[in-house]
């Protein structure tokens, strides 16, 4: 290529076309790449992985059987192998150092141990080695010795593993049974009791005295309510006398033989013996119990079900409060307001707004609308519950109020927007035509919008889904021991506190006890939360995408 043709093709632009096509190409390679690296790490924790048994010799030390999954590896220099007592061979200047899940922490005091891989034996893999999830401590390790049945033995060995499934489905469907019972049979009984308490104390604040007819009738309702909790009382016994029939016993690799209800049991799978379309089964059901269990163990065992339900419902609501809002907002600065330095300084305003920390937004929700509106709420419609506040605690109506004034500035500009790109000429021609200025924007300048308002939304939502700051302010807790949504009136609770992905990360990455473990669910619910994120706003894009063909078809 000649001088004069590489300077008119440099002056043509060609070049930084091109720079920034191939900015945009490695932006999305690292994002990709990113997000594979987040399922990879993530999605992996479910997949029923080998469990190894292998002899461990450390120096002047007797041989430890260890039993166990091996979680990663890493190479380890001489130097730093010398220190704790590993001499390599000649010419050797590292080796490697490797993770292994031992499990049985009740026992061992922890979870997963580095071992030096020149001090392993050869590493075997017994079919007959269980992988036992509990619902306290973490997963345990062994063999299976007896199954028992109220102290009695019932089976014993490897042979008694099928008895053992079935006894172990029993055992769940039982605690099913009796969640079913504490949760939604009891906890509405206690939900009138409350009720009932509420309306007696409110009789005392208007003066009713207890000889009232409606005192009374209170009184009836509490002793028939008394009568079904203690009936409830009693077939909770039966099935907790039933729920402990069972035990059974695993030796550990310490020799050790350890007995345990199998109350205390989730399930229990042998992976060794699990064949390739069993183990894809294990894992459809493990990803299932992930996204649709509660949490347990701090929260680094279990599902976070409670977090995906708390996070979506506060930004549906976030977002049928920001888009009126914004949308009115929006019509007045562009349709009413006459232009000029206010004007001006409003927009200024808004598009600052949008650059405020989102944890200044939290001390506002907190002051403004926890303190502020919700124990003016209190004072005003729920007197007999005080002290105990009510609205005037952080729950989910604050929370998704606090959101929608984080993101209330983008839903105004992008409807301004919108609002920018309608020729006058559709204004003028409905007014010509006779209609009214708010049939104008009503009829036909918000519909031809109604696009630009959904990319705002789009925006927000994909703003509010992530934020975790000012939500640890205005209602986000680390464990939530009811939804939002149940089958108890008004059905809707937005005064309660709830769970968020966001924080639950935060709070599984950050203030977990136990690191190791926790560092699968972090990645898990990382990539569950950007998933859900890309699924609201493919919604939203959908619905957008309609109007807009909407609009086009009633133009033609």
């Amino acid at each position: 290529m000649s001088d004069k043709s590489f300077s008119s093709w440099f002056k043509s632009g060609s070049p930084w076309v091109w720079l920034n096509a191939g900015a945009v190409s490695i932006c999305l390679v690292m994002v990709v790449g990113l997000l594979g690296l987040i399922a990879v790490r993530g999605l992996s924790h479910f997949w029923p992985a080998n469990v190894m048994e292998v002899s461990y010799t450390e120096p002047n030390q007797q041989v430890q059987q260890l039993i166990g999954e091996v979680i990663e590896t890493e190479t380890v220099p001489a130097s730093q192998l010398k220190r704790v007592g590993v001499d390599l061979a000649e010419g050797e200047e590292s080796a490697e150092r490797v993770l292994v899940k031992v499990g049985n922490r009740d026992y061992f005091g922890m979870d997963f141990r580095w071992v030096n891989a020149p001090w392993l034996g050869e590493a075997h893999y017994p079919e007959e080695l269980l992988s036992i999830e509990r619902r306290e401590w973490g997963r345990f390790y062994g063999r299976l010795v007896a199954v028992k049945q109220h102290g009695e033995v019932v089976a014993t060995g490897i042979d008694a593993y099928d008895e053992l499934q079935q006894r172990l489905i029993r055992s769940n469907d039982l605690i099913g049974e009796i969640k079913h019972l504490e949760y939604k049979v009891i906890g509405k009984i206690n939900h009138a009791m409350e009720s009932i308490r509420l309306d007696k104390r409110q009789l005392e604040l208007d003066g009713i005295t207890e000889g009232s007819y409606r005192y009374m009738s209170l009184a009836k309702d509490k002793e028939k309510l008394d009568a079904d909790y203690r009936e409830l009382q009693q077939q909770l016994a039966v099935l907790y006398t039933d729920l402990n029939r069972d035990q059974l016993t695993v030796k550990m690799s310490d020799g050790r033989d350890v007995e345990m209800p199998l109350a205390k049991v989730v399930f229990i799978h042998r992976p060794n013996a699990m064949t390739l379309l069993e183990k894809i089964g294990f894992y459809g059901h493990a990803v299932w119990a992930f996204v649709s269990e509660d949490p347990r163990e701090a929260n680094t065992e279990g599902g976070v079900f409670p977090a995906i339900f708390g996070t979506i419902m506060m930004v549906m609501i976030m977002a049928v409060l920001v888009t009126p809002f914004g949308v009115i907002a929006a019509v007045y600065l562009k349709e009413y307001a006459k232009q000029g330095p206010m004007i001006r300084l409003i927009r200024i305003a808004v598009n600052n707004l949008a650059g405020v920390p989102s944890i200044v937004y939290g001390v506002f929700g907190l002051g403004f609308f926890v303190y502020f509106l919700g124990g003016n709420i209190d004072e005003l419609f729920f007197q007999a519950s005080l002290p105990s506040p009510t609205f005037g605690t952080p729950g989910l109506m604050w929370a998704s109020l606090t959101l929608a004034i984080l993101t209330v500035p983008v839903v105004i500009v992008a409807t301004e927007e919108g609002l920018s790109r309608i020729p006058r000429a559709i204004r003028e021609g409905s007014l010509a035509l006779g209609a009214t200025k708010a049939e104008t924007l009503w009829r036909t300048v918000l519909p031809m919008a109604a696009p630009a308002m959904m990319t705002g939304l789009i925006l927000a939502v994909a703003r509010a889904a992530g934020e975790v700051a000012p939500l640890m302010m205005v209602g986000v807790v680390k464990l939530a021991p009811a939804l939002a949504v149940d089958n108890l009136a008004p059905y809707l609770h937005l005064d309660r506190q709830f769970m968020h992905l966001g924080f639950h990360i935060y709070d599984v990455g950050f203030q977990s006890p136990n690191v190791e473990a926790a560092r699968p669910l972090v990645y898990a619910t990382a990539i569950l939360l950007v998933f859900i994120i890309i699924g609201l706003n493919l919604v939203a894009i959908q619905i957008r995408n309609r109007l807009r063909e909407t609009y086009k078809a009633s133009e033609s």
